[in-house]
């Protein structure tokens, strides 16, 4: 009974308010503006570095990959249940640089039907610097920080803090750099506004890339006394 009077809603949603598929162009059938065979299509980080979560070969994933062997990460774990393939970077690449806000709900369904986490007791979207900020008219860390608790049952009650961490230096855009120069762009570039003692954070931002601003921003916080960082991103670019 219950099924067929969802079923009806859904009809009657689909005639009246349709919501379309931002990849394929075709009915949704959801409330989402993705359609299910598009969302099939998304790679997920199913093998994955249990450290860095670079993609990796499965059978070589469980010890980690050489750069965390020979170098760990400030963080703890990165939590990033998406590959950054065609499809979502089109996506993400909308929802950034293009305003378009409504995706979020989307993104963050698509992170928790995938991501398993541990509520942390603070969740800390990665700042922009405010003249990038009021460029683009929001910090796509928060929206995702936000759907993503108002979503979770688990996590409804983690708070989030936008004014712990301050990006203090306006760094050069990163698209075109390679990691070293990703860390030479990102050092000191994070201050911690207040003592963060024996705190378990999760830092939260949309794509992971080297690795660099998650470094950056999980030392900045370990200084000033929290106990454990980890990292939660959307997607992960592979090698």
């Amino acid at each position: 009974m219950v099924n067929n009077i969802n079923r009806l809603a859904r009809y009657l949603l689909d005639g009246l308010l349709p919501q379309y598929c931002a990849l394929c162009g075709m009915f949704s059938h959801s409330d989402l503006p993705l359609c299910q065979h598009c969302r099939e299509e998304l790679p997920i980080n199913q093998a994955a570095c249990p450290c860095c979560a670079l993609p990796l070969p499965a059978h070589i994933a469980a010890p980690g990959c050489g750069r965390c062997l020979r170098h760990p990460p400030a963080y703890s774990a990165a939590v990033v249940p998406l590959i950054y393939g065609e499809y979502l970077a089109y996506l993400i690449q909308r929802w950034k640089f293009q305003r378009q806000s409504g995706f979020t709900r989307l993104l963050a369904t698509l992170w928790l039907e995938h991501a398993q986490v541990t509520p942390p007791d603070l969740l800390v979207p990665i700042p922009l610097h405010w003249r990038r900020q009021l460029t683009r008219g929001y910090n796509q860390a928060e929206l995702l920080a936000r759907a993503i608790t108002a979503q979770s049952s688990s996590l409804q009650r983690t708070r989030i803090d936008t004014h712990l961490l301050y990006r203090h230096r306006a760094t050069a855009a990163q698209s075109a750099m390679d990691a070293q120069a990703r860390t030479r762009n990102l050092r000191g570039a994070f201050t911690v506004r207040r003592r963060c003692d024996s705190l378990r954070i999760a830092l939260i931002d949309d794509v992971m890339t080297t690795g660099a601003t998650a470094e950056a921003a999980a030392t900045a916080l370990l200084d000033a006394g929290a106990r454990q960082v980890d990292i939660w991103c959307l997607a992960r670019t592979p090698l």
